[in-house]
């Protein structure tokens, strides 16, 4: 049996005419007979049979055909799936991301990216240095990394690096506490507060944080190190201690707010970075639908999750 055989049967079947068949197929009616015949003699059973109104299929031929329907829809679905895979340079994309903003643009953009391709995505969590190291060791094709303008970590220039998002650093504060009636906070006000750091060093607002305490000449005093952002809120929540933080990390579930400071603290920048010239084709797929969903979350974030006002 062929494919083909399948086509002709059904062509018979939906348009009544060998004739009609044959102009469907773009084929002589003595090639649609000639399939037609292949089919009944491997299947030892007539298929067709004709009529005053034209040809159709006997029931078994009606039955075989509804079988036969659907192994054609298998195999174009098939064969789309590999034209994609091939298309898209790969079968499964791999996407090293961090927790907080990375669940927030990825899944709209793996979305979008599956409308144009089947390639299959695995989201791969890890801090933004470890991304970069994925990368270039071939552990994953592309990332959500961030960084600080004022702190910057990443010298990249074999990697092309490009920025999602800009949203400044603020600190975060219990909603009930002390300092969520300022206005403005200054550092100087702040020397005897504790914070809640990351694990990493490397980790940017930590380094912001270090920065500008330096610069205000006391050290940054550690209340914890985690990189558990729902331990985090909670902890400021109840005023045990304050975090460096952007609007887009902030869980409205729990009572923070934000507040900026008169020291200029910089900004954070979420960047989607891949390879600069070897990088396959769906991975700058993804980094096209990650620009679209990324100016739709900067123009509807709302104004109480960046900064409530000061009682």
């Amino acid at each position: 049996m062929t494919l083909q055989q399948f086509r002709v049967l059904l062509a018979v079947r939906d348009h009544g005419s060998l004739t009609r068949a044959a102009d469907a197929l773009h084929h002589g009616v003595p090639t649609i007979t000639h399939h037609l015949r292949a089919l009944e003699s491997h299947l030892q059973t007539r298929l067709v049979e004709a009529g005053r109104s034209g040809t159709r299929l006997t029931p078994i031929g009606a039955a075989f055909a509804e079988e036969a329907e659907q192994v054609l829809a298998r195999i174009d679905r098939a064969e789309r799936a590999v034209a994609d895979q091939r298309d898209a340079g790969l079968v499964t994309l791999r996407v090293g991301t961090f927790a907080s903003i990375g669940s927030r643009l990825l899944p709209a953009a793996i979305s979008a990216l599956q409308q144009r391709t089947s390639v299959r995505v695995e989201v791969i969590e890890a801090e933004p240095t470890e991304v970069v190291r994925m990368l270039r060791a071939g552990e994953v094709h592309a990332g959500l990394i961030y960084d600080a303008t004022a702190e910057p970590a990443f010298t990249v220039p074999d990697l092309l690096v490009e920025t999602l998002l800009s949203e400044p650093y603020r600190v975060m504060v219990a909603r009930d506490g002390r300092w969520a009636g300022h206005e403005r906070l200054d550092f100087a006000e702040l020397s005897e507060e504790a914070w809640l750091c990351s694990r990493s060093d490397d980790e940017a607002s930590d380094r912001v944080l270090r920065r500008v305490c330096h610069a205000m000449g006391f050290p940054v005093r550690e209340l914890m190190r985690t990189d558990d952002l729902y331990m985090i809120h909670g902890l400021v929540a109840e005023g045990l201690g304050c975090a460096l933080t952007t609007a887009a990390a902030v869980d409205t579930d729990f009572d923070v707010v934000l507040r900026p400071t008169v020291q200029d603290l910089g900004d954070r920048n979420v960047s989607f970075v891949r390879w600069r010239e070897s990088a396959p084709p769906a991975a700058v797929w993804l980094g096209e639908a990650l620009r679209r969903v990324a100016r739709r979350h900067s123009a509807g974030v709302p104004r109480s999750v960046v900064e409530a006002e000061a009682d």
